[in-house]
């Protein structure tokens, strides 16, 4: 039986070097969004089946996204790849952090850690990636010399973007990264029991506008967290 891997972005320049690097491509359009289906040859001659899509911005939006793929798809596991602000002194422009652990930055887990994976009586307060494909992509990133970390990732619905809004983050957090999806899909793939993963190339230093952002190429720290997604559906 072939496997399924669905893998999500945020935004197109995130998703489009992974939908061409896949073969015996298909599209489908449902729940707003343009999904690429395909194969992909894994290093050990197994041929994989993917399906790739640009969920959006936001937690909800990537929340709608992960459960529709895995409601249609039934992946083996969900990769969300994309791009992310820096919140680490000790990382740069285009390094990698690995969501090891997910937070929200504005949410009570009192309440909401209550659901699945947590329990009434026993609240979660975070997130994580699957340690399996933590393993996998820690060791393709090594192996192609790329500076990671496996860290903490904040999620919220705003765009950070000042020094102020930084040092907020990271007292509420202790997060590595900034950005608008990952811990809502990590949530919903833990609600489902299938595994996940978080891969954010460091695109900024979470300290521009987001109008002036707007107008970055952002196309090389897209493809640094494309190459490894890639790269780590090989390795499966």
């Amino acid at each position: 039986m072939t496997r399924t891997i669905a893998i999500i972005g945020a935004l197109n320049e995130e998703i489009a070097h992974i939908a061409e690097a896949l073969a015996n491509t298909t599209h489908a359009t449902a729940a707003s969004l343009d999904i690429t289906c395909g194969t992909l040859a894994a290093n050990s001659g197994e041929e994989l089946s993917v399906a790739a899509t640009v969920g959006g911005m936001g937690l909800v939006a990537a929340a709608a996204t992960t459960q529709h793929l895995i409601d249609i798809y039934h992946p083996e596991a969900i990769i969300f790849s994309g791009i992310a602000g820096n919140l680490n002194k000790r990382l740069h422009i285009n390094d990698v952090v690995l969501g090891g652990t997910l937070r929200y930055l504005d949410t009570d887990m009192r309440l909401v850690g209550q659901w699945k994976p947590g329990t009434e009586q026993n609240p979660i307060e975070e997130f994580h990636s699957d340690r399996h494909l933590l393993d996998v992509a820690d060791k393709a990133l090594a192996d192609a010399g790329i500076t990671h970390i496996i860290g903490t990732i904040a999620s919220g619905n705003y765009f950070v973007d000042d020094p102020a809004k930084v040092e907020e983050v990271i007292r509420a957090t202790g997060a590595d990264a900034v950005e608008m999806e990952g811990a809502a899909v990590a949530q919903v793939a833990a609600r489902n029991d299938v595994p996940a993963l978080v891969i954010r190339a460091l695109s900024d230093n979470a300290d521009t506008d987001y109008e002036e952002f707007k107008g970055f190429d952002i196309s090389e720290y897209a493809n640094t967290a494309a190459n490894l997604t890639v790269d780590l559906l090989r390795r499966l």
